[in-house]
């Protein structure tokens, strides 16, 4: 991601990981509305007759107005918690491990440009499980809307809705969605890291540039742009999946998803997507690049 750091500065694993955690905990706590507008955006099913109400939430800036109109400004941030437990393990684990996993790819002695392939790879390996519980918890959180007068919501918060889930449904359930969770994560990953560490490559041949917070900002969209057009089918049955537990499985969501919504539902929220992924990306990277510096030990 930051390119060849080892070439002129050494960091360790543990800088990196908490560089990594604390970059990814920033664009969580700054996006996140922007998050809640797209699951809600990809629980709503399609109307499917006459007589039938219209769609309650309408693009990015409708939904967010409709959620923070209804339900109050503090809505918008709901699954925060679980978001920045996620952003912690994964985050952290995710991009401290891209570097050292390239690494081991291409060979220690490796000379020169590091093949795309190589970086694909390597951003896939470190696409892991351990975060699908803290994904779970945030999806079902983000996915209870206005309730009733005097109906009780679901879950009181994070650690009750852990709790909740072990008690009602078994220990498995944390793992609601794996599935499509891991390939989801796999592909956006790649997207994200490899996407990010290419374009920055590039950008920084180009004449007159240089490795400043406009080629971090450039390479933050791009990456962000590719992770939504990539990634957004398994994201949509990801949020399903984890939204409502009627699937009987990864192939079932994605068969009635299709069938009942047709094939741009799978593009559901890509606008909210985009604009979050983008601008999460752009956070990320951005405070990566300057927290990686308090770290790195010139060499």
């Amino acid at each position: 991601m930051v390119a060849d750091l080892k070439s002129k500065s050494d960091i360790s694993f543990a800088g990196t990981f908490a560089s990594s955690a604390f970059a990814a905990c920033v664009a969580e706590i700054c996006t996140i509305p922007l998050d809640t507008a797209k699951v809600r955006l990809q629980l709503q099913k399609k109307a499917a007759g006459d007589g039938l109400p219209l769609p309650k939430y309408k693009g990015m800036l409708g939904t967010v107005g409709t959620i923070a109109r209804e339900e109050g400004l503090s809505a918008l941030w709901k699954g925060i918690i679980p978001g920045l437990h996620r952003q912690c393990i994964y985050g952290g684990l995710r991009i401290g491990l891209y570097e050292p996993v390239k690494s081991f790819y291409v060979g220690s002695d490796f000379v020169g440009d590091v093949p795309l392939s190589k970086k694909i790879l390597a951003a896939l390996t470190t696409a892991i499980a351990v975060a699908n519980p803290t994904d779970l918890v945030k999806v079902r959180l983000q996915a209870e809307g206005k309730l009733p007068a005097g109906a009780p919501r679901r879950y009181s918060g994070a650690l009750n809705a852990y709790a909740t889930i072990f008690r009602q449904e078994g220990l498995g359930a944390l793992w609601t969605g794996i599935g499509p969770n891991i390939a989801r994560n796999a592909i956006i990953n790649a997207a994200e890291l490899a996407s990010y560490d290419q374009i920055k490559q590039t950008i920084l041949k180009v004449p007159g540039f240089s490795d400043n917070v406009v080629t971090h900002l450039l390479a933050g969209l791009g990456a962000g742009f590719f992770a939504v057009c990539i990634g957004s089918p398994v994201d949509v049955v990801k949020s399903r999946m984890m939204g409502d537990s009627t699937y009987k499985s990864t192939l079932d969501c994605f068969i009635r998803t299709l069938k009942n919504d047709g094939p741009l539902a799978f593009y559901k929220g890509f606008i909210p997507n985009f604009g979050r992924l983008g601008s999460w990306n752009v956070i990320m990277f951005l405070t990566l690049e300057q927290a990686k510096k308090v770290f790195t030990r010139e060499v």
